[in-house]
C-alpha cells in the first residue's frame, strides 16, 4: 500500500468527525477552541450595540421614541403654533386702490414667508425676463430717486415693486447714502443673486422724479403690461430729458427768492432789489466754482459771500435799509431745507444710517454757509459797518405783504427744483397757507415760534402728501417748496452777527432756535405725512399688525 493510500482513509476519518457533506475555508481548524455563547443570535450587523456599551433604558411604561415621535412636552389639546399649520397663513388683504408706495411698504415690512405672493407675469417675454436684468432695472430706478432727494423708505418701496412686477418676489432690497443693494432668492435651496450700485452723482429735478414715479406706478399696476424692453427705453428717455428750465431763468428764480425772503422779514423796496442782486451774484460765483470742480462745501460758503457783501455795503453806504433783510434773504436761498427734511424723516423710518449721512452733509452745507457769512460780516466790523443785532425785533406786521411774498417764495423755489409746471401752483398755494397759519399763530395767538413752525410744517406734508396720493406721485414736489417760508433764515444771520461781535452767548443761543426751527419743520412735515394716510384706505387689521416696529428691546 502506498503513502497516499495510507492517509486518504485518514482524511475522510477528519472530515467525518465535523461535516461530511460540506466544508470551505470559513471552518475552523483543528485544535482552535471556539466558545459557544448561549442565546446570542446568530446574526448581527454594524448598527449592533458593542458589548460593554451601556444604553440608558426608557421609564417603564413609557413607549421608545424616535425621530418621528412627538417630544414628551407635546400636547394634543394645545399644540404649539406650527411653522405652516395645516390650514395655511391668513391671506393679506391688499386693497387694489391704494397707491403703490403703501402697498409695497406693507409687505417690506412683513416677514417673506407672510408676504402674498406675486401674480405670474410675463411682461411680452417667453419664460418670463432674466433675473439679472430685471434686478439692473431696479437698481437703475432706484438710483435716480435716490440721487433726486427721494426718502429712502420710498426708494426701497419703488424697487421691490418692480421686482414684484416681474415676478421677483423673494426680494430685499437695501438702501444707504451711497449704496443700493438688492437680494432675490428664488428658493430656500438655491443660492441668492445679489446686485449693488453706487450714487456718486446727486442733483436736484423733480420732473425726472416725477417721470420715475409714473414708471414705478405703471410697473406696479397689473392692468397695465409694460415689457422690460419698453421700461428700459422709458427709463433712458428719462435720463435724456433736459431740465425744464434753462440757467439764466433758475439765477432770476434765486434772486426773487431772496428778495421775497427779505420782505418776510420786514424789507422794503429797495431791499428787496438790494437782496435779489447779492442771491443772483452768489448763484452765479456758486456755478462758476462747480464748473472748475470744487466740491458742494465752497460752493455754499462763497455763494453766501455776495449777499452779505451788499448788506454791509449798504450800511457802510449808510444808506437808511435794513442791511439784516438783505443778508438774511440771500441766506434763505441756501439753507439746505430739503436735504434736512429728507434727513430727519429716513430716521424718523429707521433708516439711522442714511439719516446719519444726510443730516451731516446738512451740516457740512451749513458751516459752509457760516464760514461765508463770517468772513464777510468780520470784515464789515473792521472796517466800522454798525451792524446791530437787536435789529430782529423790529420786524413789522404786514400780512398781506407777507402772504403774497411767500407766496413768491414758494414759486420760485419751485422752479429752483426744475418742479414739472403743473404742481407748481399747488405748491404756491401750499406756501401761502403754511405761512397764513404761522402768522396767525405766531403774531395773533402769540405762541412760540417753534410750535407755530411744527403746525405750519404739518400742514404742509398734510395737503402735499393729499396731493401726492391723489395724482399717485412723489410728494416731494408739493412739501419741499411749500416749506421754503418757514425755514429759519433770520435767526442763522443773527446768530452768525452776534458771534462776529465777541457776543457768543447771543450767538448760540440764535442758532440754537434756528435748530430748533429746522427740526421743527422737518419733523412736522414728516408727522403731517403721516396723518394723512389716516384719511386714506390703508387696509385690514393684518395690515397695520405687520406695519409695527420695534420698541428698541
Amino acid at each position: 500500500m502506498t503513502e497516499a493510500e495510507d492517509r486518504k482513509p485518514q482524511s475522510d476519518e477528519v472530515r467525518s468527525s465535523y461535516d461530511p457533506e460540506i466544508t470551505s475555508e470559513f471552518a475552523v481548524p483543528e485544535g482552535l477552541a471556539v466558545p459557544k455563547t448561549a442565546g446570542e443570535p446568530e446574526t448581527t450587523s454594524e448598527f449592533a450595540v458593542p458589548e460593554g456599551l451601556h444604553v440608558p433604558q426608557p421609564p417603564a411604561g413609557e413607549a421608545e421614541g424616535s425621530a418621528f415621535s412627538p417630544p414628551s412636552t407635546y400636547s394634543v389639546q394645545s399644540p404649539p403654533p406650527a411653522f405652516t399649520p395645516a390650514s395655511g397663513l391668513p391671506a393679506v388683504s391688499l386693497t387694489k386702490d391704494v397707491p403703490w408706495q403703501d402697498r409695497m411698504r406693507t409687505m417690506l415690512r412683513m416677514p417673506v414667508a407672510e408676504r402674498p405672493a406675486p401674480e405670474p407675469v410675463q411682461r411680452g417675454e417667453e419664460g418670463g425676463p432674466a433675473v439679472p436684468r430685471v434686478l439692473d432695472l431696479t437698481l437703475r430706478i432706484g438710483e435716480l430717486l435716490l440721487a433726486g432727494g427721494e426718502g429712502a423708505e420710498d426708494v426701497e418701496a419703488a424697487m421691490f415693486a418692480v421686482c414684484r412686477a416681474y415676478g421677483l418676489d423673494r426680494c430685499e432690497p437695501n438702501v444707504t447714502f451711497t449704496l443700493l443693494a438688492i437680494s432675490y432668492q428664488p428658493s430656500l435651496v438655491e443660492d441668492p443673486v445679489t446686485a449693488s450700485r453706487t450714487v456718486r452723482r446727486r442733483g436736484t429735478d423733480y420732473t425726472r422724479l416725477a417721470a420715475v414715479f409714473r414708471l414705478v406706478d405703471d410697473l406696479s399696476d397689473p392692468e397695465t403690461h409694460v415689457s422690460l424692453e419698453e421700461a428700459y427705453r422709458r427709463l433712458a428717455e428719462i435720463r435724456r430729458n433736459r431740465h425744464p428750465y434753462p440757467g439764466w431763468v433758475l439765477t432770476a428764480a434765486s434772486g426773487l427768492l431772496a428778495a421775497a425772503a427779505s420782505v418776510l422779514v420786514g424789507g422794503d423796496v429797495t431791499v428787496f432789489f438790494a437782496a435779489a442782486l447779492g442771491a443772483m451774484l452768489g448763484d452765479r460765483l456758486a456755478w462758476l466754482c462747480a464748473g472748475r470742480g470744487l466740491p458742494e462745501f465752497y460752493q455754499f460758503m462763497a455763494a453766501a459771500m455776495p449777499p452779505a457783501a451788499i448788506g454791509v455795503a449798504l450800511t457802510l453806504a449808510h444808506v437808511d435799509v435794513k442791511a439784516s433783510a438783505v443778508i438774511t434773504g440771500g441766506l434763505f436761498a441756501l439753507l439746505p431745507g430739503r436735504a434736512l427734511v429728507a434727513g430727519v424723516q429716513d430716521g424718523l423710518t429707521g433708516f439711522y444710517i442714511t439719516a446719519s449721512a444726510r443730516l451731516l452733509e446738512v451740516l457740512y452745507f451749513f458751516v459752509g454757509i457760516v464760514i461765508g457769512v463770517l468772513v464777510v460780516l468780520y470784515l464789515g466790523v473792521q472796517l466800522g459797518a454798525h451792524l446791530n443785532p437787536d435789529a430782529a425785533l423790529g420786524i413789522t406786521e404786514r400780512p398781506l405783504w407777507q402772504i403774497g411774498a411767500s407766496m413768491l417764495l414758494s414759486l420760485t423755489f419751485a422752479v429752483l427744483l426744475q418742479q414739472e409746471r403743473s404742481t407748481v401752483l399747488a405748491v404756491t398755494l401750499n406756501g401761502g397757507v403754511a405761512w397764513s397759519v404761522y402768522g396767525a399763530m405766531r403774531y395773533a395767538a402769540d405762541l412760540s415760534p417753534v410750535a407755530s413752525t411744527a403746525a405750519a410744517a404739518g400742514l404742509v406734508g398734510l395737503f402735499g402728501q393729499l396731493l401726492s396720493r391723489y395724482r399717485f406721485a412723489s410728494a416731494l414736489p408739493y412739501t419741499t417748496a411749500a416749506i421754503g417760508p418757514l425755514l429759519p433764515g433770520s435767526p442763522t444771520y443773527f446768530g452768525l452777527l452776534a458771534i462776529t461781535q465777541n457776543e457768543l452767548d447771543k450767538g448760540l443761543v440764535s442758532l440754537t432756535k434756528a435748530a430748533a426751527l429746522a427740526m421743527a419743520i422737518a419733523i412736522g412735515v414728516h408727522l403731517g405725512s403721516e396723518i394723512s394716510r389716516l384719511f386714506l384706505r390703508v387696509g385690514s387689521a393684518e395690515k397695520r399688525r405687520a406695519a409695527k416696529r420695534t420698541r428698541g428691546f
